[in-house]
């Protein structure tokens, strides 16, 4: 059945999408296809360089999933397509989703105000959630991507961030402080997003089969706590998440996105994550600079393919020689990893990043990271 999408964007070039998915599959077969792919966790740039809004994107998630799909082909990167934002899950605990003109969608307002009504949070269940905004959503990008670019659909069950779902019902002010003056009040609360975050993986295992669970540490770096707290308030939270998801029927892709400072709590994600044989590690930043490939190789290749990263604040900088030789340099340190190697940025890529700089992450990545010629 023909989508009103089908007039604004050309079909996917299916030798492309081929090529694309052998390079994909890649790192979790063992082999070593063309060239080391590129990840740069494209969102509303997608959108941006079709023509359209940072608003579009979240608003309409088909033709957000269906710019994905084109920049991805357009700029010869990952052969699959997706949707996503960074707040799953909360309206169904209440909290008001808004969407803005020339950001991502933030929570309105802080729904929980006094430590009595954590206790008063009910978690919904797989048919709530279904039935919940989140859920149809996500429904919704799912069913359109499934029926109508078949060759890119790869299920998703998506929470960025368990401690900064939990922080985002009582304010992120508010919950620092907690941790300090109410810790068993903070742990509650990202308790109860977990559990929403497993029944939401439950929902989209059963619906679509062996759903990727994409995760990760946002609010929990050392920019804000010290490793032990990292430690109690994310580690053991994602390892719940995922080994409870996995147990539900979702996976076994598993991405933990490690966002922001992990200059020293890294290693307490080393021992302390579940780990899976299509399991990817990326982290973004040791202090002020990137994370380095190196480090993440010698920590994390035996257990994952990791991610290495371009800092993302390059990449609206009208200096793409500068992108590829970071680019080039993290190739290098990372590209001998035991499980594979990607190349991505330390972030989303930003709405108004410069294609440019997207060309030269990928130049890079066909220059020092196709197999066979280093």
């Amino acid at each position: 059945m023909a989508h009103e999408l089908d007039s604004l964007f050309p079909s996917i070039n299916q030798k492309w999408q081929k090529h694309a998915a052998k390079r994909f599959a890649s790192p979790f077969t063992g082999s070593k296809f063309d060239r080391i792919d590129v990840d740069p966790m494209m969102l509303s740039h997608a959108a941006l360089i079709s023509g359209f809004t940072i608003n579009d994107f979240y608003t309409k998630p088909e033709l957000g999933a269906r710019c994905v799909a084109n920049a991805s082909e357009l700029y010869d990167l990952l052969p699959v397509t997706h949707w996503y934002f960074s707040l799953p899950w909360m309206s169904e605990l209440g909290a008001e989703v808004e969407f803005k003109p020339y950001l991502p969608p933030v929570v309105k307002a802080p729904t929980i105000f006094d430590i009595e009504e954590v206790d008063k949070l009910e978690v919904p269940d797989v048919n709530d959630l279904e039935k919940g905004w989140t859920g149809q959503q996500m429904i919704k990008v799912h069913d359109y991507v499934q029926n109508h670019l078949p060759d890119m659909f790869i299920p998703m069950t998506y929470t960025s961030d368990l401690t900064g779902g939990g922080a985002q019902l009582c304010g992120i002010d508010n919950f620092i402080m907690w941790t300090l003056t109410e810790r068993e009040a903070a742990h509650k609360l990202i308790s109860k997003y977990t559990e929403v975050a497993i029944n939401g993986a439950e929902m989209m295992a059963e619906r679509y089969g062996m759903a990727m669970i994409s995760t990760g540490s946002v609010l929990a770096n050392n920019d804000i706590f010290s490793d032990t707290d990292v430690n109690e308030l994310s580690v053991k939270y994602l390892r719940e998440f995922v080994n409870k998801s996995l147990r539900k029927g979702a996976g076994p892709q598993v991405l933990y996105h490690l966002c922001g400072n992990h200059e020293t709590d890294y290693k307490y994600f080393k021992d302390g994550l579940v780990y899976t044989p299509m399991t990817i590690v990326h982290a973004g930043y040791m202090g002020r600079n990137v994370f380095p490939s190196d480090v993440l190789m010698k920590e994390f290749g035996d257990k994952a393919t990791i991610m290495g990263s371009v800092d993302t604040k390059r990449m609206i900088l009208p200096d793409p020689k500068r992108v590829y030789e970071q680019a080039k340099e993290q190739l290098i340190r990372g590209r001998d990893s035991k499980c594979g190697y990607i190349l991505g940025t330390a972030c989303e890529l930003p709405p108004d990043a410069l294609p440019m700089n997207v060309h030269a992450l990928v130049q890079a990545a066909r220059d020092h990271g196709t197999y066979g010629a280093w």
